[in-house]
């Protein structure tokens, strides 16, 4: 392998790509409980989630140099933009790219499942791009956290739902609400880290306007949140006993919760973030596969 593919592979940041695929396997789940299993429809969800995902980072990557939120002071993993291992140019024709494989998915999803599916599948491409790009970038506006709850919660967990069964049932509600604050809880170490760049860049994210503890607040909420969301389903909306699976993960927050609550250097909060990455990813795969159980 060499440099250049290596420059492209960070690019990509695949550690990021659970958060993508976790709201797709407990769609999966969702679709299963109501017995409308569609693979194909699935698969083209997941596809286009990772494309999605990629093509997010990659705006990250070459939106935040441009803007100067990219220094050689942060602390946070290296983007490849800022490191000079490739050119704004090479960057931001890597995202066109993939946005254009994404589209392309997404000409198969909307056959599958109708115009919902264009409307979310523009809106989430679009949304890719404005996070940190636009004149308005919603990053730089405190509103990335209720994108990353909306669309890697609400659409990604619905929108697989949907494309394979055409049903938007309360389960995919809940599950979405799971899924989206524990996705947003990885956004959240990642902006806590960053509160010191971002502030003296001008991006002013939720969490510099909420300061430390308002952020440390935030995150426990949002885990308390994901392993409510089981049990609420189970009283309300008679899941299965099975789905109480996803519970597991709760010895596994303690580790990263500790850590947000207790940090000194934003260098502590490294692993904090794989952590929660962890928990997303067995989370996803419990719960997904307890639903499935009871369909």
């Amino acid at each position: 392998m060499n440099d250049r593919t290596r420059a492209w592979i960070l690019a990509a940041r695949p550690k990021t790509l659970t958060a993508a695929a976790a709201p797709v396997v407990v769609g999966v789940g969702v679709a299963a409980l109501h017995d409308v299993v569609s693979p194909l429809p699935a698969l083209g969800a997941l596809v286009g989630a990772l494309l999605i995902q990629i093509a997010t980072n990659l705006a990250n990557d070459y939106y935040d140099f441009v803007r100067g939120g990219d220094t050689h002071e942060r602390v946070g993993p290296l983007r490849v933009t800022q490191a000079g291992l490739l050119s704004p140019k090479d960057v931001y024709r890597g995202m066109i790219r993939v946005m254009a494989a994404a589209l392309l998915v997404g000409v198969y999803m909307v056959w599958a499942g109708g115009w919902p599916m264009l409307v979310l599948g523009l809106a989430s491409l679009a949304c890719a791009v404005l996070y940190t790009g636009g004149p308005w970038p919603l990053a730089y506006h405190g509103l990335g956290d209720l994108f990353v709850f909306l669309f890697f919660g609400l659409v990604a967990v619905g929108g697989t739902v949907w494309v394979q069964g055409r049903i938007w049932p309360h389960d995919a509600l809940l599950a979405g609400v799971a899924m989206g604050a524990l996705t947003t809880a990885i956004l959240v170490v990642n902006n806590l880290r960053d509160i010191p760049t971002d502030a003296r860049a001008g991006k002013r994210t939720l969490a510099v306007r909420l300061g430390v503890v308002g952020t440390r607040l935030e995150y426990l909420l949002l885990l308390a949140t994901a392993l409510a969301a089981p049990v609420a389903g189970l009283v309300w909306l008679a899941w299965p006993w099975a789905s109480l699976a996803a519970l597991f993960v709760a010895p596994l927050c303690l580790s990263p919760l500790r850590r947000v609550l207790t940090f000194q250097d934003p260098r502590e909060l490294f692993s904090a973030l794989g952590e929660t990455s962890r928990v997303v990813a067995l989370y996803s795969v419990f719960l997904a596969l307890g639903l499935a159980l009871g369909g």
